[in-house]
C-alpha cells in the first residue's frame, strides 16, 4: 500500500510551525505496517489543488493536513471537490455541530464558518469533536473517471484535532484494506529512567529474533517508547522479554504519559500532593495540572527559587544553605517536608538543582539536582541526579525523575537510586 502525505501551511515552510503532524503520522502507520511513500509540503492556497493531483495519480491513499478552515487560503476542501468534479452542499450534521460548538462560547456562527460546512457529494464526513472543520474521506470509486485509484482523507491541521481523527478514522479503514490488518496488534510499552542505548543493550537481540514483529524505539519527554507490531503471538512474545528486563521502568502499555499515571493513582488512593520547585521553574505542577481531573489530587505548589523564598514559606532553617548550599540533599528533604507539613497534603515533591549554563562548581556542576519525597508516616526519599545540557531540557528530565519518585512509591515499587 502506498501511502502519501500533502501538509498546506505557509506556517511550515517558513519554520514558524514545526511539522510534528507527519511524524506523527509516520509513527503511527509504521505501526500497521505502512512506510509513507513521500511527504510534501506546500503554502497555503491554490497550489494545494497540483499537489494532491500528483500525489492521487501515483498512491493508493492520500491524507492531506491542513486548508479546512474558514479563511480565504484554505482551499483543501474546495480543490479537491474541483479535481473530482463534486458539487458541494450544506451538510446538515456539520452545521449542527457548528451551531453546538459556537453556543457553548456565546458567538454566533460567522458566514466565513459556515463554509466548513459545505461537504462534496460523495465525500464522507469524518466528525472533529475537538474543532470546527470536519475532517472528508472521498473513496478510491471517486477518482475513477480521472484513473485514479487513491483513497483520499482531508484532515484538519492543528495536532489535538488530526491525531483522533487520525485514530479514529482513518487507522480502521486502512486496517480494512491492509491483508494482515485485522490479526495485527501494535503495543507502546513506555519506559522511563532508562536510555535507549541501554534498551537496547538489554532486548534488541531477544526481540529481533521473533518472527513477525516489527520493532521501533522513539524518545518523547522523557521516555523510550518501545513499540512492538504484528501478530498477536509476536507482540506478546515481545512485550515478556521487555517486561523482564525493565519491569519496574515500564510507566504505561497504553500510551499514557507519566504525569497521567500519577493523578490516576493519586485519584485511585484519594490522596493529594503538594510541589516544591526551584530549579524547574514550576514545570512539575504544570505538567500535573494539564491532566484533566488534577483538581482532586492537586491544591498546593511552590515555586521558592531565591534562598529566602524557601524559608519564608517553606519553612527551610537558614543554618542549611550556609552548611550544605541550596543544592543539597538536606535543602531537598526541607522543602519537601516543609511543603508536606504547610498544604495538608499525602504527598510532596521537591526540586533544587542548577540549571546552567552557569552557576556550577566543581562540587557541583551544571546539571546537579537533587530531588525529594516526602509522604505522611513514612520516610523521606531523596534522589541525586545529573542533567547537562540546555535548560529546557534540564527540566524536563528533573521533572520526569519526580515524577516517577511519586509514582514509585505510589506503586509500591522500590526507587531507583
Amino acid at each position: 500500500m502506498r501511502v502519501e502525505l500533502v501538509n498546506t501551511g505557509t506556517e511550515l515552510l517558513l519554520g514558524d510551525t514545526i511539522n510534528t503532524n507527519a511524524a506523527w503520522i509516520g509513527q503511527r502507520l509504521a505501526a500497521l505496517g505502512i512506510q509513507v511513500a513521500r511527504q510534501t509540503i506546500v503554502p497555503d492556497g491554490a497550489i494545494i489543488r497540483t499537489a494532491i493531483a500528483e500525489a492521487a495519480q501515483r498512491s493508493d491513499v492520500v491524507l492531506v493536513s491542513g486548508g479546512l478552515g474558514p479563511t480565504n487560503d484554505d482551499l483543501t476542501r474546495e480543490s479537491t471537490a474541483e479535481l473530482l468534479k463534486l458539487p458541494m452542499a450544506l451538510n446538515d450534521g456539520v452545521m449542527a455541530h457548528l451551531n453546538e460548538y459556537f453556543a457553548k462560547r456565546g458567538k454566533p456562527v460567522s458566514e466565513a464558518t459556515k463554509r466548513q460546512a459545505m461537504v462534496p457529494t460523495g465525500a464522507s464526513v469524518m466528525p472533529n469533536p475537538f474543532g470546527t472543520a470536519p475532517g472528508l474521506y472521498f473513496p478510491a470509486t471517486l477518482g475513477a473517471p480521472l484513473s485514479w485509484n487513491a483513497h483520499i482523507f482531508l484532515l484538519p491541521g492543528p495536532p489535538r484535532e488530526l491525531k483522533p481523527m487520525i485514530e479514529n478514522e482513518v487507522e480502521p479503514r486502512l486496517r480494512e484494506w491492509l491483508p494482515d490488518g485485522a490479526s495485527r496488534r501494535v503495543l507502546y510499552l513506555k519506559v522511563t529512567g532508562v536510555g535507549e542505548s541501554d534498551i537496547v543493550e538489554a532486548v534488541e537481540k531477544q526481540l529481533e529474533a521473533i518472527a513477525g514483529l516489527d520493532l521501533g524505539y522513539c524518545i518523547r519527554g522523557g521516555d523510550v517508547d518501545v513499540r512492538l507490531a504484528g501478530p498477536q503471538s509476536a507482540v506478546d512474545a515481545g512485550a515478556a522479554i521487555v517486561r523482564a528486563a525493565f519491569s519496574d521502568c515500564i510507566t504505561s502499555e497504553d500510551r499514557r504519559i507519566i504525569e497521567e499515571v500519577v493523578v490516576q493513582l493519586l485519584t485511585e488512593r484519594g490522596e493529594w500532593l503538594s510541589t516544591a520547585e526551584s530549579c524547574t521553574g514550576g514545570t512539575i505542577a504544570s505538567r500535573i495540572t494539564d491532566v484533566s481531573g488534577s483538581s482532586r489530587v492537586f491544591g498546593h505548589g511552590w515555586v521558592t527559587y531565591a534562598n529566602e523564598a524557601k524559608q519564608q514559606h517553606l519553612g527551610v532553617p537558614a543554618e542549611l544553605f550556609e552548611k550544605h548550599g541550596a543544592v543539597s540533599e538536606e535543602v531537598a528533604r526541607a522543602m519537601a517536608e516543609g511543603a508536606l507539613k504547610h498544604s495538608g497534603a499525602d504527598h510532596a515533591l521537591s526540586v533544587t538543582g542548577i540549571a546552567g549554563p552557569t552557576g556550577g562548581t566543581a562540587e557541583k556542576p551544571v546539571g546537579t539536582v537533587w530531588i525529594a519525597l516526602a509522604s505522611k508516616n513514612t520516610e523521606t526519599w531523596t534522589l541525586k541526579r545529573f542533567y547537562p545540557g540546555a535548560r529546557d531540557r534540564f527540566k524536563l528530565l528533573t521533572s520526569q525523575a519526580a515524577l516517577d519518585l511519586l509514582r514509585r512509591r505510589l506503586s509500591g515499587i522500590a526507587r531507583r537510586l
